[in-house]
C-alpha cells in the first residue's frame, strides 16, 4: 500500500481534531477525502505529509514511517496545502528553480521544469512574477511545485480553488492522468469534483471516519432515500398511489407520469409491479433516481 494510517490521533488540549482513524490507500488511486469544516481534513493531511507530528497512532507512505522516516516521506509526497503558500516577489521559473533545490533535481531541473510547466498550462504567464498572477494561476503553480519531484502519492486540498471553467477542465483531465500509477487524495468541497475523479470517498467528521467506500457503492448503498418516476398506460390517482408500502408521497407530472418519494427506493419498485398487477395497470417506464453524492454527505454527516 501506498499510504497506511493506524489508529492516528492528533489532540489539541482537550479536543480531539483527528480521533484514531485508520485506512489504506494503493497506487493508481484517486479518492476524495470530505467533510465538513473543522472535521479533520487537513489535520490528518498534515500528519500524512509529516507537517504536524500525530499525538497517536502510525502511519507510513511509500512504507516509510511517517515520524521516524519524515525525510524519505517528504521526497515521496507533493502536498498543495490549502492555503498555497507562495513566493509573491519571485518569477514563476524562479520560484520552481528554488523548490527544485531543495529537491536536489540537480541536472534534470531545467527540463523538469519545462515540463510540468507545460502539464499545468502556466506557459501563458510564464514570464511573470507570481504576485502578478491571477488566483487560478496561483494554484497552477502550487499544483506545479507539487508535482516538481515527480512524486509517487499526492495530497491535494482544494486543489481547483479559483479556477475558470476552462482551467478547471485542464486541471481535472491532469490529475486523471496523474492518478494512473500514482496514489492521490483530493480533498475539496466541490462534490462534483469528486464524482468526476474519485473512484473512491473517505468523509471524516468531528475526528471520525464515517464512511469508507468505492463512490459507486456509497451511492447504491444510500439510494433508500429518493424517488421513482414512474408512467403508466392507464390512469391513475395519488390516493391510489400512496396505498401501495413506501411510498410517503406522489407528485403527477404529464402524461400519468408521477414521481414517488420514499424512504425504501427497492421495496417500492417491487411493490409497485404487484400494484400494477392487481390493479391491472401497464406501467410504460420506471426509473429510481438515486441521490447524488452532494445529498449523502450531508446525511451522513448530519446523522453522525
Amino acid at each position: 500500500m501506498s499510504i497506511q494510517v493506524s489508529q492516528l490521533s492528533k489532540v489539541y488540549g482537550e479536543q480531539r481534531a483527528v480521533d484514531a482513524i485508520s485506512f489504506e490507500l494503493k497506487k493508481g488511486e484517486i479518492t476524495g477525502f470530505l467533510g465538513p469544516n473543522g472535521a479533520g481534513k487537513s489535520t490528518t493531511m498534515k500528519m500524512i505529509t509529516g507537517f504536524l507530528p500525530p499525538s497517536s497512532g502510525k502511519a507510513s507512505v511509500c512504507g516509510f514511517d511517517i515520524v521516524e522516516q519524515s525525510l524519505e516521506v517528504r521526497k515521496r509526497v507533493g502536498y498543495l496545502p490549502e492555503s498555497n503558500p507562495l513566493y509573491q516577489d519571485m518569477y514563476i521559473r524562479e520560484f520552481l528553480e528554488f523548490v527544485a533545490g531543495i529537491h536536489q533535481l540537480g541536472k534534470s531541473t531545467s527540463a523538469r521544469i519545462s515540463e510540468v510547466i507545460s502539464q499545468t498550462g502556466l506557459q501563458p504567464e510564464a514570464g511573470k512574477k507570481i504576485s502578478a498572477l491571477s488566483n487560478g494561476y496561483r494554484q497552477r503553480v502550487g499544483l506545479a511545485q507539487a508535482l516538481l519531484h515527480n512524486p509517487e502519492v499526492l495530497i491535494l486540498d482544494e486543489p481547483t480553488t479559483g479556477l475558470d471553467p476552462n482551467q478547471l477542465a485542464d486541471i481535472r483531465q491532469l490529475i486523471k492522468e496523474l492518478g494512473r500509477d500514482k496514489t492521490v487524495i483530493l480533498s475539496t468541497h466541490i462534490m462534483q469534483e469528486v464524482e468526476a475523479l474519485c473512484s473512491r470517498v473517505i468523509i471524516i467528521n468531528k475526528g471520525q471516519i464515517i464512511a469508507d467506500d468505492k463512490l459507486s457503492h456509497l451511492q447504491k448503498n444510500n439510494t433508500q432515500n429518493g424517488t421513482i418516476t414512474v408512467t403508466f398506460g392507464e390512469t391513475v390517482t395519488a390516493s391510489e398511489l400512496l396505498t401501495i408500502p413506501g411510498v410517503t408521497r406522489a407528485v403527477a407530472r404529464e402524461d400519468q407520469s408521477w414521481q414517488l418519494f420514499t424512504n425504501e427506493v427497492d421495496d417500492v419498485r417491487k411493490n409497485l409491479l404487484q400494484f400494477a398487477l392487481i390493479n391491472n395497470r401497464n406501467i410504460l417506464s420506471l426509473q429510481s433516481n438515486s441521490q447524488n453524492l452532494e445529498t449523502i454527505f450531508r446525511e451522513l454527516t448530519k446523522r453522525s
